[in-house]
């Protein structure tokens, strides 16, 4: 009756985890651009003082 209901859970569960691993790679890529872009935008200076 339950001859594969491991092993079909467990390739379910490592396609999920290949999935999200790939997706986190993504954001952390994105965000560390963003970071560079925004470092190098110069303040302007405050001429109220």
């Amino acid at each position: 009756m339950a001859d594969n209901f491991l092993e079909k859970h467990y390739e379910d569960y490592e396609r999920r985890k290949a999935e999200w691993q790939q997706k986190k790679r993504h954001k952390g890529a994105k965000k560390i651009a963003t970071t560079k872009y925004k470092q190098q935008i110069e303040k302007p200076t405050d001429e109220s003082l």
